[in-house]
């Protein structure tokens, strides 16, 4: 027979060994990953994200809630249907109008960053978005461009689109067209190392968008833990440390 002073001194130990199982039974949060970004948003190897601002943000705050980090690396149309079935947890990088569903099971976050698009061409000159037509445009496959849609729409310009944003620049470089649509940070990225005259230009400015993360309201996910620890990113200056590693 066990004695009371025995099973007391048990007890302490065999919550540890509840806890401990509890901890380890908590599968990862699902971070989803667009695969036609381009670093510096993310680096992506044999199918994986490895790098990057959005990877070092999930990265970060998955460790922040004390989670280990998933990054499903999908298709954006894919990401779309996985976001109407509950299947992400969190998905940063994302502004209400970029979305065609509502996503009500999700909560949004504070900002953490703007996203600026640029018309890009390969050299400067005076051209301005008005006076462009009849040109094909590079731009990304599944993007939705608010600026040039109407002109897309009368087919006084054409999309050519790339699987990447990487790719639509690429293309641009060798002569495949005359102007490509890029996020700011990723034209700057794509310049670096260039010698100053082969460096694509930008032209105008396109659209300039808060980009924020939206995190699923369900019992299996730590959502106001995820939400605080964003603000906390915020209000520490840990959103822009992070961007200033890729500047």
């Amino acid at each position: 027979m066990t004695q009371p002073g025995t099973a007391m001194r048990f007890l302490p130990f065999a919550l540890l060994l509840i806890c401990a199982c509890s901890a380890a039974e908590e599968r990862p949060l699902r971070f989803s990953v667009i695969e036609s970004w381009a670093m510096p948003l993310i680096k992506v190897e044999n199918g994986e994200a490895v790098g990057g601002i959005i990877y070092d943000l999930q990265m970060r705050l998955a460790q922040k809630v004390g989670r280990r980090a998933e990054m499903m690396v999908l298709p954006r149309k894919r990401v779309q249907a996985m976001l109407v079935r509950g299947e992400i947890d969190v998905r940063c990088y994302v502004n209400p109008t970029w979305l065609t569903e509502s996503h009500h099971q999700y909560i949004w976050s504070v900002p953490f960053m703007t996203q600026r698009d640029v018309l890009v061409a390969r050299t400067k000159g005076n051209v301005t978005l008005e006076n462009l037509h009849g040109e094909l445009v590079g731009t990304v496959l599944g993007y939705i461009y608010p600026k040039l849609q109407p002109r897309f729409d009368a087919n006084d310009l054409q999309r050519d689109d790339a699987r990447t944003q990487e790719l639509a620049l690429m293309k641009l470089e060798a002569g495949r067209n005359n102007y490509a649509v890029s996020s700011e940070l990723t034209l700057n990225w794509f310049n670096h190392g260039q010698p100053a005259d082969l460096k694509l230009q930008p032209v105008e400015e396109l659209s300039s968008d808060l980009a924020s993360c939206i995190v699923r309201d369900e019992p299996d996910v730590p959502t106001m833990q995820l939400l605080r620890a964003l603000v906390q990113m915020s209000n520490d200056g840990e959103f822009e440390k992070i961007l200033a590693n890729y500047r």
